[in-house]
């Protein structure tokens, strides 16, 4: 009789967590090297030239390094035979409660090179990140190796069906929030401060997503014209929800690009509908990678704000 697989077996991936600190200044002095979480040989024999410590004291002094461990995703979804995860924005204005709004657009980022698992060590067939990509040698830098959420949503639809890729998008809704109500206890939660998530998600072959990092502050850089235009209209509608100069009601469930997906619980799609939540999925008012007409929809809802204003009361 042959025996399960064990959850276990199969490719991981470690990768060693980064604090804040670090992010901003990367230039320190590390005393021990570590390799697959093991100090490295001159840690071994007691350190630098010189010192007569004993072993157990340098032992206590050895920096303790946290690493990530995960499951690498032996079938991901792939598009003419390249792997790729998606970025999308999640901004969050209040953690208590918990205010989330979700970007419409977003991207899908290729690998240049066809998937195999013949060369787990191969960067350029399994990590998707731009600042990998742009050093292959074949890559183009002005087509990039990016797809529009939107493209990608509709090349979904035709292969699999409305259905399917609705399934899809709304498992994704579920993770985005069930990720920030794991951190809400332990967030600071301050009214004068916001922050915008990039979420990186792959999807597999069975159209299940995985959640593979958030990314606080994520990068703005832009690698070709269609990915300028996305980040800057993304940070102009981030700064109109911020609303510094106080022209919100507070009651929009839209704002430009961005959909109010959870306030205090979710918001239904419907206007006027009922907030419906249970064990499972729940309607949640996200069109991530449909139609997003922003500078029109920027245009009546200050057109309206400024019409509430000049009405007497």
């Amino acid at each position: 009789m042959s025996r399960p697989k064990s959850k276990l077996q199969g490719p991981w991936t470690a990768k060693r967590k980064r604090t804040r600190a670090e992010s901003l200044n990367p230039v320190q002095d590390h005393s021990y090297e570590y390799s697959h979480g093991c100090p490295s040989p001159q840690a071994r024999m007691g350190g630098s030239k010189g010192d007569t410590r004993s072993s157990d004291d340098q032992k206590d002094e050895i920096p303790v390094e946290n690493y990530v461990a995960q499951r690498y995703i032996e079938n991901p979804y792939l598009i003419g035979g390249r792997k790729f995860d998606l970025r999308v924005y999640v901004l969050v204005m209040s953690y208590i409660p918990l205010r989330a709004w979700l970007y419409r657009d977003g991207f899908a980022r290729f690998s240049n090179t066809r998937f195999t698992l013949n060369s787990i060590d191969d960067q350029y067939v399994h990590l998707t990140n731009v600042a990998v990509q742009k050093t292959s040698p074949d890559y183009h830098p002005k087509k990039g190796c990016k797809w529009m959420l939107q493209r990608f949503r509709q090349y979904l639809a035709s292969k699999h069906g409305p259905e399917a890729v609705e399934t899809l998008f709304s498992d994704m809704d579920n993770i985005f929030i069930r990720s920030l109500q794991s951190v809400q206890k332990v967030i600071i939660s301050d009214k004068h401060c916001f922050e915008l998530y990039g979420y990186d998600i792959l999807i597999d072959q069975d159209l299940k997503p995985w959640l593979l990092e958030v990314n606080a502050s994520p990068s703005l850089t832009a690698s070709s014209q269609e990915d300028y235009e996305l980040k800057t209209c993304l940070l102009e509608d981030t700064l109109h929800i911020v609303d510094m100069e106080a022209r919100l009601t507070g009651r929009e469930k839209r704002v430009g690009g961005f959909d109010l997906m959870w306030n205090d619980g979710p918001v239904s799609r419907e206007e006027g509908g009922p907030d419906l939540s249970g064990m499972g999925n729940f309607v949640t008012n996200t069109h991530l990678g449909c139609v997003n007409d922003r500078k029109e929809q920027l245009r009546q809802l200050f057109r309206s704000l400024q019409g509430q204003k000049k009405t007497p009361n």
